[in-house]
């Protein structure tokens, strides 16, 4: 008898165990980070995220992460701490909180003489890098109940869409404008890894801002989006803004374009050009969207560029650029175009080149035709200044000069959108 409930019980907890243990899908391996996350280990990502005090955001997901029992748990730390790391961006770029951890010095944000400590506010690569540090986290995650391969993609999906402010969009009710802006993450940065992205310091320094314009306040909202292709062709662009275009009164997509000048771009053009992403990752084809069937090979801004470039909005020169590169109806070779593509031809590059700063443009062009919304929504892609270190300045994370100038373009974008907004609200 007494053998008989030893038996029982060891079948017991054999039953159990097999109840309890995770399914091969569930206690599939975790995969290794990407190549943009194995970037973190360097010394400059390290030292910005030091000196901007942003370095307690990756340990403290992780504690938060840990400490979850289920699946469900993971998915409100992950969508809580991504909407905090984006708030917390968004207050430091803003003047709200500590620039950077308790006793370290600050570079003032129009530059300044002497061995500083801090980063200034004006900083987009303090949540470039703490992001990085979080998906790290929960790819290479593995708790004792399991997760599917399925579960961790979308909680990098929801830690992806709330760290970049794509869920926090907020306009207020009847009586303001509404205006919408985009900003990408820093790119090639095997080049130099110091570099920063102006285009989403933009992002930083407006979202949630009012602008005063001629027809009264227009209230701005952003959001920043990943330099790989594959999340574009995922449709991150289009579920981010489809809810929010047909109503908002102006949009403007920004990227970091060419040295020392802006560009409002007039074409966008269906085609990838194969440049590596910050996985490292080419593609080159046809913009993959839904119902390529009625897929144009060209979209254009409605943006005011007349007004626009006619404007005083900064020590930088703004041009309406009507560059495209296309394949002419009938031709095989692509051909450089001055003045915008010729009828029937096949996209090769638009005004914005065969990037990512043409395929949000694109997409976000296209999304507005689709809805309808051409005639009466202004809208397009301006491309920023390359944002440039000091002269001599080769290993320095920051300067005086990098400082002045990226502050300089966050108030020349806030000037363009308020032209912008005065020429199109006067309708």
């Amino acid at each position: 008898m007494s053998s008989l409930r030893v038996r029982i019980g060891v079948l017991g907890i054999v039953l159990l165990a097999g109840a309890l243990a995770p399914t091969a899908a569930q206690a599939a391996a975790a995969p290794s980070p990407t190549v943009e996350e194995q970037r973190l280990d360097q010394a400059v990502p390290q030292e910005i995220l030091r000196r901007s005090g942003f370095d307690d955001v990756a340990p403290e997901f992780a504690r938060a992460l840990q400490s979850a029992r289920s699946y469900t748990q993971a998915r409100q730390v992950v969508k809580r701490q991504g909407a905090v790391l984006w708030r917390r961006a968004v207050d430091r770029a803003q003047g709200r909180g500590p620039a950077e951890s308790k006793g370290r010095e600050a570079l003032p944000h129009k530059g300044g003489g002497g061995r500083q400590v801090g980063l200034s506010r004006d900083d987009d690569r303090p949540l470039y890098w703490a992001r990085l540090g979080m998906t790290r986290q929960v790819r290479t995650w593995e708790p004792g109940f399991g997760v599917s391969e399925k579960q961790r993609g979308d909680l990098l999906d929801v830690l992806e869409r709330t760290s970049r402010g794509q869920t926090d969009i907020r306009y207020p009710g009847k009586g303001i404008r509404r205006i919408l802006v985009t900003g990408f993450d820093p790119f090639t940065l095997d080049r130099d890894i110091r570099i920063s992205n102006p285009s989403g310091a933009t992002a930083l320094a407006l979202d949630g801002t009012v602008i005063e314009t001629d027809e009264g306040p227009a209230r701005v909202e952003t959001a920043v989006f990943p330099v790989r292709w594959d999340d574009f062709a995922a449709g991150t662009v289009e579920r981010t803004l489809r809810p929010y275009l047909p109503k908002v009164d102006l949009f403007t997509t920004v990227s970091q374009g060419r040295v020392g000048r802006f560009d409002v771009e007039r074409t966008n053009g269906a085609w990838r050009g194969g440049f590596p992403d910050n996985d490292n990752i080419g593609r080159t084809e046809t913009v993959p969207v839904t119902d390529p069937a009625s897929q144009p090979q060209w979209t254009t801004t409605t943006l005011p560029y007349a007004a626009i470039t006619a404007a005083d909005t900064g020590r930088f020169p703004v041009y309406d650029h009507t560059e495209v590169t296309e394949i002419p109806a009938g031709g095989t070779e692509p051909v450089v175009r001055a003045d915008g593509p010729t009828a029937g031809s096949t996209a090769r590059a638009g005004g914005g080149g065969n990037y990512l700063s043409n395929e949000i443009a694109y997409r976000a062009t296209l999304l507005r035709d689709r809805l309808g919304l051409h005639d009466t929504l202004p809208g397009g892609h301006v491309h920023t200044p390359v944002l440039q270190f000091g002269a001599g300045n080769t290993t320095e994370v920051t300067d005086p000069e990098f400082v002045r100038n990226r502050v300089d373009i966050i108030d020349q974008v806030r000037a363009i959108v308020t032209v912008a907004a005065n020429a199109s609200f006067r309708r």
